[in-house]
């Protein structure tokens, strides 16, 4: 089958985490025999603030470490009509621009015979409401969100005919332990600043028990102002700005614990779904600690796969329970790491698109899965 994916940018993860996931499936779908490419627009956010900070060598950073990845930019004059003419699967990333939500839609309902499915990965449902109910999603078969909160306000406001959950999840082929590595240091967090949206919660759970505790340690991300890099030095930890996701893996091993801290509209508004970097921690057997968030799903287990730290206090008691505890630290590392293997991985993730596709797709799409299923 053929798939196509709409994105912000597939080539660029700069303070842009659905590139993460995007990856990882599609290179799973190529694992397994199908074709999926990307089509992210001309001068995209990330992309151009990427090339800014970084330079072209990032972006073949990204072709040497994705080689069967496929992007095609597109601009005002693209064809998206001939581009789609032999797709299967069409998949719409929210951040998608408006007038191409509306006119891929309008080539479904006008005949298209494809799949087309709307993917949402953000809080804008709560956050920005009137961006998302201004989209027009009539001539959309599935939509796709990532948390079952998020699922209910779509079905809530009528947005989308059939709307399913399909969680984010980790590229275990990527994230997963270094076992030769010996950590140097104590404390790893990788995040963006988050537009103020966990400022004082960045404060509470990173930065005071950190100088508190004088642990030593690095941050890694993008958008941070200068009062945050001043407080970040102060409390003695290094910060070494963006980081290429799939060079993750080797920093957490470096590090001895990392953290997780959500951002209040997904704790306020949208329960129960966590960011993929706690996917992506616990796939490469790091001990975590989060900030409180509601597992509403049950997804984890948290107080075993992870440990929750309800204030800054508390955060600077689980640090030290998990840097003085080697036996506890073994065991959350080897706690993380089961429960991606067992249900989180982007192979899961994949199975249940197929799911969903042969639920919810359309007959062409379901009869060349009952196809394939059958041939294997």
């Amino acid at each position: 089958m053929k798939f196509i994916f709409y994105t912000h940018s597939l080539i660029s993860d700069w303070n842009h985490g659905n590139a993460h996931f995007l990856r990882g499936v599609m290179r799973d779908l190529i694992r397994r025999g199908h074709h999926a490419s990307a089509l992210e627009p001309i001068g995209a956010w990330s992309r151009e603030h990427l090339l800014a900070d970084q330079g072209e060598a990032a972006e073949q950073q990204f072709f040497s470490t994705f080689p069967e990845l496929i992007s095609r930019a597109y601009g005002t004059e693209f064809d998206h009509a001939t581009a789609l003419e032999d797709a299967d699967v069409v998949v719409v990333h929210e951040w998608t621009d408006p007038s191409l939500v509306a006119k891929l839609g309008a080539m479904r309902k006008a005949g298209a015979a494809v799949t087309l499915v709307f993917h949402d990965t953000h809080h804008r449902a709560v956050s920005a409401r009137d961006d998302i109910e201004s989209l027009d999603l009539s001539g959309y078969d599935i939509v796709l969100a990532f948390g079952e909160v998020l699922r209910q306000r779509y079905l809530e406001a009528g947005w989308g005919r059939q709307v399913f959950t399909w969680h984010e999840a980790a590229d275990d082929s990527i994230f997963k332990p270094y076992p030769g590595v010996v950590p140097g240091a104590d404390l790893i967090w990788i995040g963006n600043w988050g537009d103020d949206e966990r400022t004082r919660e960045i404060d509470e759970f990173l930065i005071e028990p950190a100088a508190a505790l004088g642990l030593s340690g690095a941050v890694r991300g993008v958008r941070y102002p200068d009062n945050a890099l001043a407080a970040i030095s102060k409390a003695g930890l290094n910060f070494g700005g963006w980081i290429a996701n799939a060079s993750v893996p080797l920093e957490f091993a470096q590090h001895r614990v990392t953290i997780h801290i959500p951002r209040r509209p997904y704790v306020k508004a949208l329960p129960g779904i966590p960011t993929i970097r706690v996917f992506e921690a616990l796939s490469c057997g790091i001990p975590l600690i989060a900030a409180p968030w509601e597992d509403a799903e049950n997804l984890f287990h948290p107080g075993a796969d992870f440990l929750i730290a309800r204030d800054g206090e508390e955060m600077k008691s689980q640090l030290m329970a998990v840097l003085n505890d080697k036996e506890l630290a073994s065991e959350l590392s080897n706690r993380g790491r089961e429960i991606i293997a067992s249900r989180h991985t982007c192979r899961h993730r994949v199975d249940e698109l197929f799911a969903i596709l042969a639920e919810a797709g359309t007959s062409r799409v379901a009869e060349l899965l009952a196809n394939r299923e059958a041939a294997q």
